[in-house]
């Protein structure tokens, strides 16, 4: 029921991902440098003087819309984990996804660029399915089980990842203007069909909610977790109680870092080095995707039945490591498909352990708020890492990304080898 869930929400999610240069390119032809679109405008041509890097304006424009949404989830994935830690998941399930509905509706009818971004606001504010689905596994699970069935949430999301975009791109071949223009007026864009295509997936998630989803907190444990309220997400991860929480999320996110750096860098590399078109940069991703599915719904599984989290885990950053490595100075577009094997590997046995952590070292009252924390971190490394990974890879050349993610994961290495064993 969670898998599902979570698979038809992170496909609505991911769906915008392909259409960042074409939204850019409508919205500059329809309004100019004027109003919001404009003042965005400004500040990212003035990045790219300050960072000596030609043409790159395009570039930073999409990391910096992109970082509105992932703002927003570092600050409310805390707040929403919380609220379901004291109010039930499924409430709270069935809220997010409905906000999410209403950004999608909005996107639906962004007439205007101004409209486009508060749909991306919306859709940002609402965004804690994630952290409450992840720790309504924590709900139903014993602890001996916890790490393996968050493989299963991994493979949720890395399927949801590989279908999104895919959907993304074939939907916005269809634009709804050229048969029937005079639906203008309402607001309806190019972009129409792709966000009433996540609207119809979101509506879809609500009913399956509704219908299947049964409530994993007991009225008991409900009256244990503190009162939710919104708050400053570094204070409240600073504020966690236990040494070892602190620390895991400390190696996620140094590793979530290096990951989305590589993710920023990958398609430039190989446009640069190999000539790859978007067929071919979509085909590659897709292997990337697939390969982190394999993972974290099947090879994480079984290691960890003989295994504890720890050894996965540091095992995990090592394969990440010597994949970046590999990628950033491959010659071949073979040697590139090993790197990506290797890393996709080395990331499924990441996620799945990191999450496990959290949640055997948390008390089962905190499950949402921990884990909210938790989730808020990855989203804090995708709202600076695209912009500062983009200057390093242009002016440091196309190695330097890799390299550098290499290198933080091997710091992610040297700082899980000091985690406690967790106890089942």
């Amino acid at each position: 029921m969670i898998f599902l869930t979570l698979y038809i929400d992170l496909i609505g999610f991911s769906i915008i991902f392909p259409l960042g240069p074409d939204l850019l390119e409508y919205y500059l032809g329809l309004e100019g440098r004027t109003g919001v679109l404009g003042v965005l405008l400004g500040w990212t041509d003035q990045m790219a003087q300050i960072f000596g890097i030609e043409n790159y304006a395009p570039v930073l424009f999409g990391g910096v819309i992109s970082s509105f949404f992932s703002i927003l989830q570092f600050i409310f994935a805390p707040f929403w984990g919380a609220v379901s830690d004291r109010r039930g998941r499924r409430g709270v399930l069935l809220l997010t996804v409905t906000g999410t509905g209403v950004g999608y509706l909005l996107w639906l009818v962004s007439g205007s660029f101004w409209m486009f971004l508060l749909s991306r606001i919306v859709s940002g504010a609402f965004s804690g399915n994630l952290s409450v689905a992840t720790a309504a596994v924590a709900d139903v699970t014993t602890r001996d089980e916890r790490s393996k069935s968050m493989g299963l949430v991994g493979a949720a999301f890395g399927l949801g990842l590989v279908t999104g975009p895919t959907l993304g791109a074939v939907a916005i071949r269809f634009n709804l203007l050229d048969h029937f223009p005079s639906l203008a007026r309402f607001g309806i864009n190019p972009f129409s069909v792709p966000a009433l295509l996540a609207l119809v997936l979101c509506v879809i998630n609500l009913l399956w909610i509704s219908a299947r989803f049964k409530e994993t907190l007991t009225p008991e444990m409900r009256a244990q977790a503190r009162e939710p309220r919104l708050r400053n997400p570094i204070t409240a991860i600073f504020g966690l109680e236990d040494p070892a929480v602190r620390r895991t999320n400390l190696v996620a996110f140094v590793f979530s870092i290096a990951f989305v750096a590589m993710e920023s860098a990958l398609t430039f590399l190989t446009t640069k080095r190999f000539g790859y078109t978007a067929k071919e940069n979509g085909i590659l991703l897709g292997f990337l995707g697939l390969c982190a599915i394999v993972t974290q719904g099947y090879i994480v599984r079984r290691l960890l039945r003989v295994a504890n989290e720890i050894p996965v885990l540091t095992s995990g950053l090592a394969f990440s490591a010597v994949g970046l490595l590999v990628i950033g100075y491959s010659l071949q577009p073979w040697m590139l498909y090993v790197g990506v094997a290797l890393l996709a590997l080395g990331s499924g046995l990441v996620n799945p352990s990191t999450t496990g952590l959290i949640s055997l070292y948390t008390s089962a009252e905190e499950q949402g708020r921990v884990l909210g924390i938790f989730r808020s971190l990855s989203a804090l490394a995708r709202a600076f890492t695209p912009v500062l990974a983009g200057v390093v890879f242009w002016r440091f050349g196309s190695e330097s990304v890799f390299v550098a993610g290499a290198v933080l994961s091997l710091m992610a290495l040297g700082l899980s080898t000091t985690l406690p064993r967790p106890t089942k």
